[in-house]
């Protein structure tokens, strides 16, 4: 019988007085025209459905007529703080072709098109209820992943932008099968660090629908890159094979695929320069790492009954006695990072220390 790993939908945690101080700090928390509950006025909507004819579980909605103008203004404006610098030169420019509102998921997001008129190039912003969980978790997405990510918080409105990819699910049902034998070992080998990335940092569910495929162009091959686009689930549960994603039955073809192309060895070898890498990250950004890690310490995330399971758990895993000393998430991830960069630098031989 196949083990469920998520029974319960995550509650949301608001976002504390410390976190608030970070996020200012770091430039996250910004004034902005326009809240998710501003949002939620939509008079109307229809069905969003794919190429294909399924339902997307998306609707485009829509405004009253007296709204739709002073919306449109302040999602443009919204676009040209998140991604420029505030300024309004651009905003005869840009124009709302349509707001989508997901009714699947913990964050309900509205899902905004934003279209340059001059050369129809488009892009999405998106809008969210803010939650303490996935802003610690896009943070730690821009600041230990190879993807720098763009978001921004006020108050409890949380705004990001879009992560290009495609989506993993949709991956193996329409692009695996075009894949070169080649292009599935340099996939496998990605995966293998995306599962490695996922679990140190814990963020947990990522089923193939919460990350998404980008394949870029090398002069004499295609590299690929996993992405998280869902960080709700970061440090929350209390199973461990929550924050692999190799134990998720939507994940089996890649897990499968691993299992066919790389040796065991070569797993090993790409988990050590993704923990390695890792390492590298955590000491260059020491400064902010700490500080976020001591938002999430004061933080309350989580239940002490997960927080318990994931410490013991943790500590199995690793044989590092000081996570039984844990009493919250945010101390959980610190152990886990001095555990990563104190092995990293235990084994590099090549590492100069200051005397």
């Amino acid at each position: 019988m196949e083990e469920k790993l998520i029974s319960k939908k995550k509650p949301a945690y608001p976002i504390n007085e410390q976190l608030y101080k970070y996020l200012t700090e770091y430039n996250r928390n910004i004034k902005i025209p326009v809240f998710y509950d501003d949002l939620l006025r939509f008079a109307g909507a229809i069905e969003v459905y794919d190429k294909n004819g399924d339902d997307t579980l998306w609707i485009r909605v829509y405004y009253a007529e007296h709204e739709r103008d002073e919306i449109d203004l302040s999602l443009k404006r919204m676009y040209v703080i998140l991604h420029g610098d505030g300024s309004e030169d651009s905003l005869p420019f840009i124009t709302v072709d349509a707001i989508d509102y997901c009714t699947f998921g913990n964050s309900k997001p509205f899902r905004v098109k934003i279209r340059n008129i001059l050369n129809d190039n488009h892009t999405y912003i998106y809008i969210k209820k803010a939650d303490a969980s996935r802003v610690y978790g896009l943070e730690l997405e821009h600041i230990l992943s190879p993807n720098n990510i763009n978001f921004l918080v006020y108050k409890d409105t949380l705004i990001e932008e879009h992560v290009l990819g495609i989506p993993g699910d949709q991956f193996l049902a329409e692009n695996l099968k075009n894949v070169s034998i080649s292009g599935k070992k340099r996939l496998s080998k990605e995966f293998v660090k995306f599962n490695e990335r996922c679990m140190i940092r814990l963020l947990g569910d990522m089923r193939a629908y919460n990350y998404v495929i980008v394949a870029s162009y090398d002069f004499d091959q295609v590299e690929y890159r996993i992405r998280a686009m869902d960080f709700d689930q970061q440090c929350f549960e209390g199973n461990l094979k929550v924050y692999f994603p190799q134990f998720f039955k939507e994940n089996y073809p890649f897990v499968k695929m691993v299992s066919e192309n790389l040796q065991e060895e070569s797993v090993e070898q790409y988990k050590k320069e993704e923990r390695s890498a890792i390492a590298r990250r955590i000491k260059g950004s020491h400064e902010r790492v700490n500080d976020l890690l001591n938002c999430m310490v004061n933080d309350k995330i989580s239940t002490p009954e997960k927080i318990h399971q994931l410490k013991m758990d943790l500590n199995v895993y690793t044989n590092d006695k000081n996570f039984k000393k844990c009493n919250s998430m945010g101390s959980i991830l610190k152990v886990a990072f001095d555990f990563v960069v104190r092995n990293y630098e235990n084994v590099n031989t090549y590492i100069i220390h200051d005397r």
